[in-house]
């Protein structure tokens, strides 16, 4: 289908959300530069390789191509005309954050299996919540540590200790990357899509245009 949903966070910033219901021959039908395709080619799973496709019908739709789009030397996305941009898919899903500031943006499926692998990032307590909006929760969680990371310049950090969660609410939250490469207090956005967590991260200072 075409682009799902548009979410402004402010004027200058935005989320672009695509639901991936197209065949693979389909979403093939897109201009590749030669190191996209390549990396195409080399992508064994057909989800996998739809997630990446479908990133780069975001990119048309905002009127930028797969060429403008590439990497730095720690993996992290960059645009070639200086906007900030941070990219995820997720099964069915895939979005990309544009800015004037840095931004780190995840999506997720809320699964069981964060009940499992809980302890390796958070120590929020279930209290009273049914199991499913634990689940929710703790998938808002992920994503917003996941976001952080994407922020950070180089990686490398423990989800656990150096990616903070000071406050968290239904729809926003607040947090803190401590690292001794980056210390940015952090502003999250929360927004259900479906079965799925969608989380952004900013400074939190809010959105500098």
């Amino acid at each position: 289908m075409p682009l799902f949903k548009t979410i402004e966070i402010s004027e200058n910033t935005t989320i672009f959300v695509w639901k991936i219901t197209e065949s693979l021959a389909f979403l093939k039908d897109i201009n590749l530069s030669k190191k996209s395709l390549d990396r195409l080619l080399s992508m064994k799973s057909e989800a996998h390789q739809k997630g990446f496709l479908s990133i780069r019908h975001l990119l048309k739709h905002i009127h930028l191509s797969d060429k403008d789009l590439f990497y730095n030397n720690c993996g992290k996305p960059l645009l070639t005309n200086g906007k900030h941009i941070s990219i995820t898919h997720s099964f069915e899903f895939s979005a990309i954050a544009i800015s004037n500031q840095i931004i780190g943006i995840d999506i997720e499926k809320n699964r069981e299996k964060i009940l499992v692998i809980k302890n390796r990032f958070t120590d929020e307590p279930q209290q009273d919540l049914s199991v499913g909006a634990y689940i929710q929760k703790l998938t808002f969680i992920w994503g917003a540590k996941e976001s952080m990371f994407k922020i950070h310049p180089c990686g490398g950090m423990n989800f656990k200790k150096d990616l903070e969660i000071h406050q968290l609410n239904a729809f926003t939250g607040t947090g803190f990357i401590n690292t001794p490469e980056l210390e940015l207090p952090c502003k999250f956005y929360f927004y259900p899509i479906e079965n799925y967590s969608l989380a952004l991260a900013t400074k939190a200072t809010g959105i500098v245009d």
